[in-house]
């Protein structure tokens, strides 16, 4: 008789299946974008949105709220508080929480500044139908990811 695995498996990779959930809070002004987010994290079972938010302040409320795993953030996340002045807020009151943020903003200053300022992640929202989820999976990992585009 076969020893007793110690883990779930794949039948079609072998290797372990994610058994706990990721739990990602999404923030972004841009209702359509937070919809298009989410059901692009849907296609993942082990992703789970645990909210959503509007604005910044709201943001922060939330992932305090919440205490994600990940917060998917967004630049302009107006008219309280823009992204980074969120994320800099989250990072201070929910210890070890990830950031990733999804913005339209080419620029490799901002980007270093947001990375910095202790996001894992980076991408442009034009990339973000291939590069979404391979980020999440990326940070999950303990990666950083920057986006092809910038």
């Amino acid at each position: 008789m076969p020893p007793a695995s110690s883990g779930l498996t794949n039948p079609d990779s072998r290797r372990p299946v994610e058994t706990s959930s990721f739990r990602i809070l999404i923030a972004d002004n841009f209702e359509p974008w937070r919809r298009f987010a989410s059901s692009t994290l849907e296609k993942d079972e082990s992703l789970q949105i645990v909210g959503m938010a509007g604005s910044g302040l709201e943001a922060v409320q939330k992932a305090i709220e919440l205490k994600p795993d990940l917060v998917l953030l967004s630049l302009g996340l107006f008219p309280q508080t823009n992204g980074m002045e969120a994320a800099r807020r989250i990072i201070k009151a929910v210890p070890g929480v990830k950031l990733l943020f999804a913005t339209q903003i080419i620029d490799p200053d901002v980007m270093t500044e947001a990375l910095s300022n202790g996001a894992h992640g980076y991408i442009l929202k034009m990339d973000a139908q291939r590069e979404l989820l391979p980020a999440i999976r990326a940070i999950r990992r303990g990666e950083k990811f920057i986006g092809s585009g910038i």
